[in-house]
């Protein structure tokens, strides 16, 4: 019998429960479970809520798929057929050795199109059969800016075309950079065809382009090469297909390109096809150089068609009326408002009366200079022994600087003031003349010659000083000594507070500000605008060729090369004022300094204007009171608001500024922004201060001067009738600084105080301050006056005023 082997449970074994987390949350669960569904969903039935979700999201998808695929065939129906609208084409060149003629022959060639009548510049329509669509072509010249804008406006496709040889320049990067803040469609980037370039170095080159681009367009991912055969045919792929990227700022407007105009008896007939928004007779075209013309009717044109396949013969289709406007819906080509000048009474005083005012103060009588010794001494309370010398460096206090002493300590000094009033004595003191020392001490002059003297104003008056200037020292100015102070700055106020202190924006307004339109809500106004002209009935349907003909256009519109129209909606032909938010340049190193002419390219127009700049509000841009404050200079790196006159937009329009330059096709892109709204009600208001310097300083009061230089007037009096030589009169105070004593004072540490009163002839005053001041501080005066814009002008290049040019430019 074999005994059973012993064999000890081991003790060392265990097995411990899995660590299961009780406070797991939502996404780690989501995490943990990385898309998978629970097995028991898969096994619900169809009626569980489970299921029903998962058909719901289904059922979105498709509905989200199916919502996509018809926008995208709706949006290139038009292209669709042989009768379809071509694809509209703009041929930018970036180098003075690219022909954009050469370009479009290189695209053609893929498809085996003879490409002989196309012109060097101009437009030139291709039918491309393998894509079964149309390209109409704008050749665009080297050079031409204005025209490069005009272009990429009413194009479908950009074309940059750049060389393997030659880089772009100033211009060519001006142009881009103006392009992109305008709004580009669809671009697409090609290099014309160089057989002589070395194919080691032509990917490398093709990089470098590439990385050039991407900064301007980042949505690029390859530069076709031209010299290669299936690098041309992918660029005409990408023209030929697919949807044009849409450009913001033309949503809900329509616009024509003309294939052909002729002009005849102050008639415009410009022959194109619709694109865009429907065209409704009754509202507006805008010409670029010329303005905004009225549409007298708009007539088919249908291109002529083969009688019958396979024959050359066409057949003409007869024009039929697709639309006229109606005498009581169509807009009027009235821009402002006529100014009535008896309800719009101001109670500001006109300029005559200002002039006659400062008339009568010049041709006062000039009192003479009174003799040495006849001067009435001032008498000054000392004690007993003390000298003249010791007793001039007592200051005089004011009655009210013992305000904070209380009642207990008043009684004290009641009961010393009699035991101390046998130790004083009275001892007449001489007038201060520390003030006159330095305007009667006697200065060497040497007269420079004509050109030092021209060279010293010209560096004086230099615009980077000054705007060095004013970011040192903002709003800082000095008093003139020639001209009274309350004359100078008659036209500004004091304000206590200027985000929260209310401002009047109806109140003293300029007789121009009665032209312009004010919207109640604009926002709303904009909405019913654009309801309307969905709903409106009448209307051409884009993708339609039709010959509009135009009332009024000048002859020269037609000898302009390719007509671009653009359609205005309801009541953007009216002036009101306009708010940009706007950027410098990054690249434009030159000064802006507000009111500097600038050209404005706003949606299809370009005005000349003189825009004054504000510091932008966050959260809305009104702020408490609506009241900005105005900015001499455009800074970089800084968003500010550019307020003009010009004609309303409608939308986030994207705006561009150009200051002209020797070259009329090569300005300076200044700024770039986008349409704040047109809001009259917004106070533009520029800030001066007036500085002064402490004099004399005992604890709260301090003695100013400098901030004013009135020498004050002087008044008959019989307190001095014992001197005669004094002509029998006194002098008053200062009228400047009693004009000026309401406003309240402040110091750059931070105190704030009021005037007190005035003191001597020069301008000197007290000032009582809410705390102990330094004599190293210095005493400021803010003061607000609003400012109003120029009123703008129609921009031509042949620098004639059009339309837009009536009525003169406000003064500030």
């Amino acid at each position: 019998m074999v005994e059973a082997q012993h064999h000890h449970r081991p003790t060392l074994k265990q097995s411990n429960k899995a660590f299961k987390s009780k406070h797991a949350t939502k996404a780690s669960l989501k995490d943990a479970a990385k898309g998978r569904v629970p097995r028991a969903s898969l096994k619900a039935s169809p009626t569980s809520s489970v299921a029903q979700s998962r058909l719901n999201r289904r059922n979105n998808a498709k509905q989200a798929q199916t919502k996509k695929r018809s926008a995208l065939v709706s949006a290139t129906r038009v292209f669709n057929g042989v009768d379809g609208a071509p694809r509209i084409v703009a041929i930018i060149p970036l180098s003075d050795d690219i022909n954009t003629r050469s370009i479009v022959v290189s695209l053609a060639e893929s498809l085996g199109v003879d490409a002989g009548e196309c012109p060097e510049t101009g437009l030139w329509r291709m039918r491309a059969e393998r894509f079964k669509t149309s390209l109409q072509f704008i050749n665009v010249p080297y050079r031409s800016f204005y025209a490069a804008l005009d272009a990429c406006k009413v194009a479908d496709y950009v074309v940059f075309a750049l060389s393997t040889t030659v880089e772009v320049d100033t211009w060519g990067d001006t142009l881009l950079r103006t392009l992109q803040a305008q709004g580009l469609a669809e671009v697409v980037t090609v290099t014309a065809s160089n057989a002589s370039l070395d194919p080691k170095v032509r990917s490398g080159i093709l990089k470098s382009l590439l990385s050039f681009i991407q900064y301007f367009v980042p949505s690029q991912t390859r530069v076709f090469d031209l010299h290669a055969s299936s690098d041309r045919l992918n660029a005409l792929r990408a023209l030929a297909e697919g949807k044009p990227a849409d450009v913001r700022w033309r949503e809900g407007r329509s616009w024509v390109l003309g294939e052909s105009s002729e002009w005849e008896d102050g008639m415009l007939k410009v022959t194109g096809i619709v694109r865009g928004a429907s065209l409704s007779a009754n509202r507006l075209m805008h010409l670029p150089n010329f303005g905004d013309f009225q549409i007298s009717k708009i007539l088919s044109a249908p291109l002529p068609r083969p009688a019958k396949s396979g024959q050359a013969v066409s057949m003409e289709v007869e024009a039929t009326l697709l639309a006229e406007p109606d005498a009581e819906e169509a807009d009027s080509l009235v821009s402002s408002n006529d100014p009535d000048d008896m309800a719009n009474e101001q109670t500001w005083p006109t300029e005559e009366e200002m002039s006659g005012h400062q008339l009568e103060q010049q041709h006062q009588p000039e009192l003479p200079d009174a003799q040495n010794g006849t001067t009435p001494k001032t008498v000054k309370r000392i004690p007993k022994g003390m000298s003249a010398y010791q007793a001039s460096w007592i200051i005089d206090e004011s009655e009210d600087e013992d305000d904070e002493a209380n009642d207990d300590d008043k009684e004290d000094m009641d009961g010393i003031a009699e035991e101390d009033e046998e130790e004083m004595q009275d001892m007449p003191m001489e007038e201060d003349t520390e003030m006159d020392t330095d305007s009667r001490r006697e200065v060497t002059f040497q007269d420079l010659d004509a050109e030092e003297e021209e060279e010293q104003l010209m560096s004086w008056r230099n615009r980077k000083r000054e705007e060095e200037t004013d970011l040192s020292f903002p709003d800082e100015i000095d008093t003139p000594k020639d001209v009274p102070a309350r004359a100078r700055f008659q036209r500004y106020r004091g304000m206590r507070s200027f985000r929260t202190s209310p401002w009047d924006p109806f109140e003293n307004l300029p007789r121009d500000y009665a032209r312009i339109f004010q919207f109640e809500d604009f926002k709303r106004t904009e909405r019913g605008v654009r309801r309307r002209a969905e709903q409106e009935l009448g209307v051409v349907e884009p993708g339609v060729r039709v010959t509009l003909y135009l009332k009024d256009v000048p002859p020269e519109a037609a000898g302009t090369g390719p007509v671009v129209l653009f359609a205005l909606l309801q009541h953007e032909h009216k002036v009101s004022v306009l708010n940009f938010t706007v950027q410098r340049n990054t690249e434009y190193d030159g000064s802006v300094r507000s009111k500097d002419p600038l050209i404005l390219c706003v949606g299809p127009r370009r005005l000349q204007v003189n825009p004054i700049y504000s510091q932008h509000t966050r959260g809305g841009g009104k702020g408490a009171n609506n009241v900005h404050k105005f900015e001499r200079f455009l800074r970089p790196g800084v968003t500010s608001v550019a307020t003009t006159y010009g004609p309303v937009v409608f939308g986030k329009q994207p705006c561009v500024f150009l200051r002209e330059t020797s070259d009329t096709q090569a300005p300076e892109l200044v700024a770039m922004g986008t349409l704040l709204s047109p809001d009259t009600t917004r106070v533009v208001a520029k800030r001066i201060i007036l500085t002064g310097h402490p004099f004399k300083v005992h604890k709260k009061t301090a003695t100013v001067r400098y901030m004013f230089f009135d020498p004050g007037m002087t008044q008959p009096c019989s307190l001095f009738s014992s001197f005669p030589l004094v002509a029998n009169s006194c002098i008053h105070p200062t009228e400047d600084v009693q004009y000026f004593k309401p406003i309240q004072l402040y110091t750059k540490h931070g105190r704030t105080g009021h005037i007190r009163e005035s003191l001597g002839t020069h301008g000197y005053l007290k000032a009582h301050f809410d705390g102990p001041i330094n004599q190293m501080d210095t005493v400021c005066m803010s003061l607000y006056k609003r400012v109003f814009p120029k009123w703008a002008q129609l921009w031509t290049d042949t620098r004639t005023a059009g339309p837009m040019s009536a009525g003169d430019a406000m003064e500030e």
